[in-house]
């Protein structure tokens, strides 16, 4: 009887023991500094075209249809490409929206202010696309390997809906663009983009304004 009371005892004082040991972790835990989370923030790429509008050389609209952005460069993170083979994120400097559609939209609204076309419209509109216009972007980034450059490389394809009965495809031009960068900062780098971005674009309206002097008949006008 003795021996039941004296293991008894043993085994509060073990348990009694236990629950303080729990209860002093948990306080300890609730006094542990909290880090603030690291702010996330967001960047636009868009350029403006500010130069006198061209006198439109067709009557019928262009659509800007798709534009492809490869991998890695696809996400909405900032990429840094820091080696041959090396390529970073930053999932703290990201863009408003994703490549592809900052792009997509840039190139719409740069060419519709344009004015080579009737007008220029996006891929969400609904008008038939007698001419269209695709992009693929090959390169997106900031390059850090020797001095900090913001690079953009793009394709741009131009093609008529003709029903099959001849080669669609008008033209193809290709670019790339490498701005110095004033310093390392996500904000350096934006602006680099930017204005490679405006640089293309500046480069291919005037292949445009070539294409539309010289357009196929479009599907069913004439």
């Amino acid at each position: 009887m003795r021996m039941q009371k004296t293991m008894k005892a043993k085994l509060s004082r073990v348990l009694i023991c236990g629950a303080s040991l729990v209860i002093t972790a948990v306080l300890a835990a609730c006094s542990l500094p909290k880090q603030a989370p690291l702010p996330i923030t967001s960047w636009m790429i868009d350029p403006e075209r500010v130069e006198k509008p061209y006198t439109p050389r067709a009557d019928i609209w262009l659509k800007v249809g798709s534009v492809a952005v490869a991998p890695p460069f696809d996400g909405r993170s900032l990429v840094y490409r820091l080696g041959n083979q090396r390529y970073e994120k930053d999932f703290y400097n990201i863009y408003s929206a994703t490549p592809n559609e900052m792009i997509s939209n840039a190139t719409q609204q740069w060419l519709n202010n344009a004015h080579i076309f009737a007008m220029t419209v996006g891929q969400s509109n609904s008008f038939f696309p007698y001419y269209t216009l695709q992009a693929s972007v090959e390169e997106f980034y900031g390059d850090y390997r020797v001095r900090p450059e913001a690079v953009v490389t793009m394709e741009f394809y131009l093609t008529a809906t003709n029903a099959g009965v001849s080669n669609p495809i008008i033209g193809t031009n290709r670019y790339t663009k490498r701005i110095p960068l004033s310093d390392n900062t996500p904000a350096a780098l934006v602006t680099g983009q930017q204005q490679a971005l405006a640089e293309i674009l500046k480069q291919y309206e005037g292949e445009l304004y070539k294409y539309a002097g010289n357009l196929p008949k479009p599907l069913g006008r004439y």
